[in-house]
């Protein structure tokens, strides 16, 4: 019995320890669950040395999970869906490429409501598409339609606010839910969350936003575009501020902010957290609370003292003085500051979490701005130091290129996300990232020329480029040598160029001038092939008046009538230059070999401007208040007459018409891409090539206003017989009986009361009024750009020797200097 109890015994108590081994953990936290759960949380630590360590946060704000006021992810997710209904949309299933085919990329406005208000900033985005090249009265041509309806600003609590925006959009018969339309908006959302809700269904349409968030943007479809304010200009702008003296390029102060504070509401974070890397001298970081109608209701105990601080320092002179400048999120993400510091070359940095940036599908902001986290604010001024010199100038260059390429303007805003959606109707011919993000920039570089960069005059190889031996410095006393930067490298320019002869004289007789025009250029070592423009109706003389030359002579007929009645036909592409340079040339033009040889040789090193001999300057009338063009002979020139003169054609594919020495006239030519005259001819928008219809002296005007405004640089003359400087050659017009000045040589005087220099009338009223016909082409083609492209320019290229008393045994261009 004691036996069968001891085994009780010891059965009983191996259960309670295999209960206790297996399961007791289990158990005693079910016991103490419920315990656990009602404890109050613990506080952060208490330290001992608490008055040693420096508080960057009150313990109240780090109890707190977030902002209570913020929108959680679900919310946020909700507000995007209700814009977003079509969130997976791209250019392959929400556009239609067959509207462009026939017309190409062409672009109708809504026609205005009368009753419908618009606001400033949509006005000029109006106004940039309709006077644009883009831009179709007739939307059957349309590839893409912009309403009329003011979407810029969908905070239901602005004035500015458009209600029933659905019920209007739909009505509209040419909607088809969105497709094949962009809507621009700058604000979205209002108090206190601020989401993307516009307020609308957007449907199909493209979006282009600022301030986008990466998770609402549908990349390849939509478009982040800057915030801009109301001022900001319709066209041209004002230029960048850094300059060739503002080197080395670390400045007063390091890293700047001078802006508004928000006490409560999203955005406040990273604002309230500025104060912690203000040093009071490298870093200024600065904001106030003094702002909006109920600020003191909300202030706290910094309130008083920042304010006082904020004043201290002027925004403009830090903007000036900064190396880089802190862009943080306000109430949406992005800010106006964003511009400013860009145009400032105050490199941004950039605390704004979700942020897709302005036109990020073809800018490279790595190499212009810093992009930040706004958790990590702290290890912002460490690696702002870290940042080494010639990285920061480089990244100041960049600001520039973009502030003046992309941003300066409403026009280029709007333009470029035009030719964004332009590049993605045809990928393969698209601009690649190099050509957005280099010198003269996109809007610049026409992909129906080409693609590649060494195909640009301004991509020719060209690293550590400097004068030939045989060229030197002359002119004036204060004759200066360009500054080169180091553009991408490409392939070499031509060894050859082509002569291009614009006639305007009656049919049936060769003038003297002309044979001796010809005999001199084909004389020349580098001439390939000389053309000759026949822009009469009646018809060219017959081969056998025509002299023999040692290079092919093409005679083509004039082209009037085939780009409207009032394009030049100097500057269409004609498919029969096979050469990159091309000597532009009046039939009345008197220019020796030695010259023209000098000239292509100076040519070749800077193939992205005109070289040429007759100069013209442009100045500035304060009396009269207007831009002024003068022919006398002073120490600058900003113009040269395409009378005689090189500049860059590249060469397509297509064979040479008219091979042999004999003259006979060429077929019917299709145009083909070239640069210049590519820009010429489709570049510039009906308006200008109007223009040049109306005021007879104009063409010459305008080959060189845009050719300054892609190069940002100045032509360059180069030495020539004095002969040039008093000939007064009449051109006789194609009709008999009619004369014309020239464009070449003409001696025209100054305006009257012109700074430069008063002098009386020394031609006569046909001279004066042609000469007055290019001033006022001149005003109206700064109207246009916005500013004044021309550059001034106290350079003159002669040979090494020219007019020294040494042997002519010693000189390359002896020939040069006889009368």
């Amino acid at each position: 019995m004691q036996t069968r109890k001891k085994y009780i015994f010891l059965t009983f108590l191996a259960s309670w320890l295999l209960l206790f081994f297996f399961g007791g953990d289990r158990l005693r936290r079910f016991a103490f669950f419920s315990g656990r759960e009602a404890r109050a949380p613990r506080n952060w630590p208490r330290w001992t040395d608490r008055s040693l360590l420096k508080s960057f946060a009150d313990p109240e704000e780090l109890q707190s999970d977030g902002d209570p006021s913020l929108p959680s992810p679900r919310a946020r997710r909700a507000a995007r869906l209700s814009v977003y209904r079509d969130s997976r949309c791209r250019m392959e299933t929400c556009f239609d490429f067959s509207r462009c085919e026939e017309h190409g990329f062409k672009v109708f406005t809504y026609p205005r409501e009368k009753d419908q208000p618009i606001s400033e900033s949509y006005s000029k985005i109006l106004a940039s598409i309709e006077r644009s090249r883009y831009h179709t009265p007739n939307p059957e041509e349309a590839c893409l339609f912009i309403l009329s309806i003011d979407t810029l600003d969908r905070d239901h609590l602005s004035s500015q606010y458009v209600h029933n925006v659905d019920e209007k959009i739909r009505s509209f018969p040419l909607w088809n839910g969105g497709r094949n339309h962009l809507i621009f908006n700058l604000y979205s959302g209002t108090w206190p969350n601020y989401t993307e809700d516009l307020g609308f269904n957007i449907g199909q349409a493209i979006l282009a936003k600022a301030s986008f968030y990466t998770e609402s943007f549908r990349p390849g479809f939509d478009i982040s575009i800057p915030l801009f304010p109301k001022d900001h200009p319709q066209r041209g702008g004002e230029r960048g501020w850094l300059y060739q003296d503002s080197i080395p390029p670390r400045k007063k102060y390091l890293l700047v902010f001078k802006g508004k504070r928000y006490l409560t509401g999203i955005g406040s974070g990273t604002r309230n957290a500025l104060h912690h890397i203000h040093n009071g001298k490298d870093i200024i970081s600065l904001t106030t609370c003094k702002h909006g109608k109920d600020w003191q209701k909300h202030k706290d105990t910094r309130c008083d003292k920042d304010n006082v601080d904020y004043e201290k320092f002027d925004y403009q002179e830090l903007l000036h003085n900064s190396t880089f400048c802190i862009v943080p999120r306000g109430r949406r993400l992005g800010s106006f500051r964003f511009l400013e510091a860009l145009q400032a070359a105050c490199i941004p940095v950039l605390l704004s979490d979700g942020w897709e940036l302005p036109f990020a599908e073809a800018i490279d902001w790595g190499k212009a701005a810093v992009v930040g986290n706004e958790k990590l604010l702290l290890q912002v001024p460490s690696a702002a130091r870290c940042v080494p010199p010639e990285r920061v100038l480089a990244a100041q260059q960049q600001t520039q290129l973009l502030w003046d390429a992309y941003f300066s303007s409403v026009d280029k805003i709007v333009h470029t996300t035009l030719e964004i959606i332009k590049d993605r109707l045809l990928p393969h011919r698209s601009r690649s990232r190099i050509l957005w993000n280099a010198l003269p920039g996109g809007l610049l570089a026409l992909p129906d020329f080409s693609t590649h960069p060494g195909d640009f005059p301004f991509y020719h190889l060209q690293h550590g480029r400097t004068l030939p031996a045989h060229l030197s410095t002359a002119g004036s006393a204060h004759a200066t040598a360009p500054v080169f930067c180091t553009p991408f490298s490409g392939s070499s320019p031509s060894e050859k160029f082509t002569a291009f002869i614009r006639v305007v004289s009656p049919a049936g007789s060769l003038s003297q001038p002309l044979l001796r025009l010809i005999e001199a250029v084909s004389g020349s070592q580098y001439c390939a092939q000389i053309l000759v423009l026949w822009s009469c109706e009646k018809p060219p003389p017959p081969s056998g008046k025509w002299p023999r030359s040692a290079v092919p002579l093409t005679i083509i007929q004039g082209r009037r009538k085939v780009r409207g009645p009032g394009l030049s036909d100097r500057f269409l592409p004609y498919a029969a230059i096979q050469t990159d340079a091309v000597l532009s040339l009046d039939e009345q033009s008197s220019l020796s070999t030695s010259e023209v040889d000098f000239a292509f040789v100076v040519w070749r090193s800077f193939p992205e401007r005109i070289v040429g001999f007759l100069t013209r300057s442009h100045f500035w009338d304060a009396e009269q208040r207007r831009w002024g063009c003068t022919s006398q002979w002073t120490n600058e020139l900003s113009i040269v007459l395409t009378a005689a003169a090189f500049y860059h054609r590249y060469p397509a594919g297509e064979g040479l018409a008219g091979q042999g020495a004999r003259p006979h006239p060429a077929p019917s030519l299709p145009p083909s891409p070239r640069y210049y005259h590519s820009l010429f001819t489709e570049y510039l928008p009906a308006g200008l090539r109007d223009l040049v219809d109306s005021l007879a002296a104009c063409e010459d005007i305008l080959m060189n206003v845009l050719v300054a405004a892609v190069t940002k640089l100045p032509p360059i003359k180069v030495t020539q017989h004095k002969q040039h400087k008093d000939t007064v050659p009449q051109q006789v017009a194609c009709k008999e009986g009619d004369v014309e000045t020239p464009l070449d040589g003409e001696q025209n005087p100054s305006p009257r009361h012109s700074p430069l220099a008063k002098v009386k009338d020394t031609v006569g009223t046909t001279g004066s009024w042609h000469f007055y016909q290019r001033q006022d082409c001149l005003n109206q083609l700064v109207d246009w750009f916005g500013y004044m492209p021309l550059v001034s320019s106290q350079l003159r290229l002669d040979p090494v020797l020219f007019k020294d008393q040494v042997s002519v045994l010693r000189k390359k261009y002896p020939r040069l200097e006889k009368p």
